[in-house]
């Protein structure tokens, strides 16, 4: 038995233009947690596709080595068939069958061709137990949340009879309590002795969770390091992911704040799947030109609904209250309204609501804006492309043309993209949910200088997030809300995150 489980040597990847990973070396010691850490798009999912065989030999240069035996994997059915599993960030689960279904999904328990649903069914239960998911093997997957569907595909590995399992973001869709779980989880597999390696942007469970870190940046290995013996701190880790330190993680900046951009008042939303819900409830608040205005609140706390509900009414029942522009009241009945009284919205889910990702840069730039592109009826492409070109220069968006496709890009350079589509539509006010989710740490930095620029522009900027050291280092003001009410208002020479984690979880009276 070798002290190291994996060694990937000199493995380099190329893809049409670009050379993904060059030269990359990576060593796994048996039994340990071992993080993966690097800016978007700097090789990290590329190597584990590799190594899983998604990339098939052949298409890469460089040698695998598995338990002491050199690998040359066709398929992710070979890969499965050595003991690597490989767990995407995009959960490939079938959402209309059952738990038991999907855990032994293309690994069915079958008895002369037939599929044995006692034993499917009792063994997928043994292994749920076994991940801390109490639930019944029956339920379908549509039915239960994603942290749970997270435990699902964590289960399938292990019917897999998995030696080394990859998580790519494994709690980028996970709320505090999901993550808690899922990082203890991860701990006791790594006391049974299986090996996992973990790709996160969340670099505070890295520290918390991992006895080794490979940081990746631009398609190279740095360092790898062994978190205990090299005192490997955060900062630690961001120094090698963007290649210097990061003193400061927020962009200095003195806002210039002008008059009243957007008043809403008493505004109330029921949820349009159960009556009499209410989910936003007597909300006001107030944006001013020029100022970033942070908004709070635990998961389920309204954020979102209240932002959809006055982005064109995109979500809720029964919706009453009052929205003032420059002073003004204002109808807003549909989104085209909001985008014709100076109202933007980007989603917090870009890649499901916020861009087409089959469709190109230029055609998504132009999505929200193509009133303004066309003449009668038609668009001018000329002018299309031109705008295009000018976002992709000024937002600084890492591809080779504004003819590359969307659904390649990082999630940096996508946000880039979503954000570039609304300000096309020359908004006076930017509702920004969850704006840097799933972006590492130096496209954050730069997604905060974008949304200064703005603010510096004479825009209004609310920004949604569940980051309260992102809130407390960009914003000029913050609410909070709690059970869809506003409880508190706080300027931010005042703000921490006690106090806001107190008003956030204020009761109702």
């Amino acid at each position: 038995m070798t002290e190291h489980i994996l060694r990937m040597s000199g493995i380099t990847k190329t893809f049409p233009g670009v050379k993904a990973l060059q030269d990359v070396n990576l060593s796994v010691r048996r039994g340990e947690i071992h993080a993966i850490c690097g800016e978007n798009g700097a090789g990290k999912s590329t190597l584990m596709k590799v190594l899983s065989g998604v990339y098939p030999y052949g298409e890469y240069e460089g040698e695998i080595l598995f338990e002491g035996e050199r690998c040359e994997f066709g398929s992710i059915r070979d890969s499965e068939r050595a003991g690597i599993v490989i767990i995407h960030q995009e959960l490939a689960l079938s959402p209309q069958l059952s738990i038991a279904e999907n855990v032994f999904l293309g690994n069915e328990r079958a008895k002369r061709g037939l599929i044995d649903w006692n034993r499917t069914n009792y063994e997928a239960a043994e292994l749920m137990r076994r991940v801390g998911l109490d639930e019944n093997p029956t339920t379908a997957i549509a039915d239960i949340g994603v942290g749970k569907q997270q435990l699902v595909e964590i289960a399938k590995a292990l019917a897999k009879e998995v030696k080394l399992l990859i998580l790519d973001e494994p709690t980028a869709a996970l709320n505090d309590d999901d993550s808690a779980h899922l990082l203890d989880l991860l701990r006791g597999l790594r006391d049974e002795g299986i090996t996992c390696v973990i790709i996160s942007h969340k670099l505070n469970e890295v520290t918390a969770i991992a006895d080794s870190v490979t940081i990746i940046r631009d398609g190279r290995t740095i360092e790898t390091l062994d978190m205990a013996k090299d005192h490997v701190t955060e900062d630690r880790i961001i120094a090698g992911m963007v290649g210097r330190a990061l003193d400061n993680r927020f962009p200095p900046h003195e806002p210039t704040i002008g008059g009243e951009a957007l008043r809403i008042e008493d505004w109330t939303v029921y949820s349009p799947s159960q009556p009499g819900r209410k989910v936003v409830d007597g909300a006001s608040l107030t944006l001013r030109r020029g100022e970033i205005v942070g908004l709070a609140g635990l998961m389920g706390a309204g954020r979102t609904e209240l932002a959809m509900s006055v982005f064109g009414r995109t979500y809720g029942v029964n919706i009453s209250g009052k929205i003032f522009k420059d002073g003004k009241p204002v109808e807003i009945r549909n989104v085209q309204d909001a985008i014709r009284h100076g109202l933007a919205y980007a989603t917090e889910d870009r890649k499901r609501y916020g861009l087409n990702l089959i469709e190109d840069i230029k055609r998504n730039i132009s999505a929200a804006g193509l009133q303004g592109l066309a003449k009668r009826g038609w668009v001018n492409e000329y002018e299309e492309y031109k705008v295009a070109e000018e976002f992709h220069k000024s937002m600084n968006i890492k591809a080779p043309s504004v003819d590359s496709v969307v659904g390649k890009l990082s999630g940096g350079n996508q946000q880039k993209v979503v954000l570039s589509k609304w300000i096309l539509t020359e908004p006076d006010v930017l509702i920004l949910d969850e704006p840097t989710r799933g972006i590492d740490v130096g496209a954050k930095y730069e997604i905060y200088t974008i949304i200064n620029r703005l603010a510096d522009e004479g825009k209004a900027v609310l920004v949604i997030s569940s980051e309260l050291p992102e809130l407390l280092g960009l914003c000029d003001r913050v609410y909070t809300l709690s059970e869809g009410r506003i409880t508190g208002e706080v300027p931010r020479r005042e703000a921490t995150q006690e106090r806001l984690m107190h008003l956030m979880t204020k009761g109702q009276e």
